[in-house]
Formats: structure tokens, C-alpha cells, sequence
């Protein structure tokens, strides 16, 4: 199993896996599947351009891309302290082998090597008792719940937000 920042050559193979995972675990994730089946190929190369503001690891298994999460850091002066984990996704196939862990400590470490970053967060559908007992093994807490936050099958959902210090912060009036 290896880990690696996934690169424009790789969208296929991601595009691919997110679209099953959408599929798959429709509750897992704020997009559709049918929301995102259309969309050209060339938006997904783009969103794993270098100079996105987005970063995008993949789990490999071989060839085969079995695993994925993103990070993405805030881009307003007063939340730059913070980057959000998104589309964390292990394939069914290869849940068990601490694959999604391993993406996890990988997302973090890119997010305490960026300047200025001190938190992360993440949001979790309610129910998924995996996901939040990895986040919480990683040391993730919940600060809120959005109750109702989406409707999947006519079947509403709950989010769980979650947060996580990188750095202690100085405190104030000190450098």
C-alpha cells in the first residue's frame, strides 16, 4: 500500500472512485452522484492541479487507487489558521486494513507542514460510528451538529462538525 499526492494525470482513477463512493455511500458526502457523473473530466485535472489550493492523496494498492481524502485550506484573512478535510473515501473493498487511517495522519501532516495553519476540521454524517471513531482515535472532537443538514432518499441526515488542534496557539501579546 502506498500514499501520494494525487497529480491531473491521476482524475480518471479518482474520478472513478469518488463516483462509486458517491454511489455507494450516498449519505457519506454533500454531493450526488448525479450531481457529479457529468462533469468533464477536465474539472477534475483541474481540481488536482498543483495550483489548485486544494491537495488530494490517494491510497494505492498496486495500481489501483483504493482510497482517497482531500484538504483544503481557508482563503479568508480571519479562518487562514484553518484547512477543512474533505471526500474521504476507502473503497468497500479495502475497509479493515487501516487504509483510511492512514490517510488521515498523511492529510495531517501536509496540514501542520502549511504556514500558519493550527486547526483542522471535518464533518461527518451521524450514524457512520467507523468515521467518527477514527476521528476521534486521531484527536478530533465535536464542536456542533447541523441537525437535518441533508435530505438522502427522502431520509434526513445530521452532520457532526469536528475539530482538531495542530499547533498550540502563543498567547495574545506575546510573539
Amino acid at each position: 500500500m502506498s500514499i501520494r499526492r494525487l497529480l491531473s494525470s491521476d482524475a480518471a482513477a479518482f474520478r472513478s472512485l469518488r463516483l462509486a463512493g458517491l454511489r455507494e455511500s450516498a449519505s457519506a458526502f454533500g454531493s450526488s452522484y448525479e450531481e457529479e457523473c457529468d462533469t468533464p473530466l477536465s474539472t477534475t485535472e483541474a481540481r488536482l492541479a498543483p495550483d489548485s489550493g486544494r491537495i488530494v492523496f490517494g491510497a494505492f494498492d498496486g495500481d489501483q487507487l483504493v482510497g482517497i481524502v482531500g484538504l483544503a485550506r481557508e482563503t479568508a484573512l480571519k479562518v487562514r489558521h484553518k484547512a477543512f478535510v474533505y471526500a474521504m473515501y476507502v473503497a468497500e473493498s479495502h475497509r479493515g486494513r487501516g487504509i483510511g487511517r492512514r490517510l488521515m495522519e498523511q492529510v495531517m501532516a501536509c496540514a501542520a507542514m502549511l504556514d500558519g495553519v493550527l486547526r483542522m476540521t471535518i464533518s461527518v454524517t451521524a450514524g457512520n460510528a467507523e468515521a467518527v471513531g477514527l476521528y476521534e482515535s486521531l484527536g478530533f472532537i465535536e464542536f456542533g451538529r447541523e441537525p437535518d443538514s441533508m435530505i438522502v432518499d427522502g431520509r434526513f441526515y445530521d452532520e457532526i462538525m469536528m475539530s482538531r488542534a495542530l499547533a498550540v496557539k502563543p498567547p495574545a501579546g506575546t510573539d
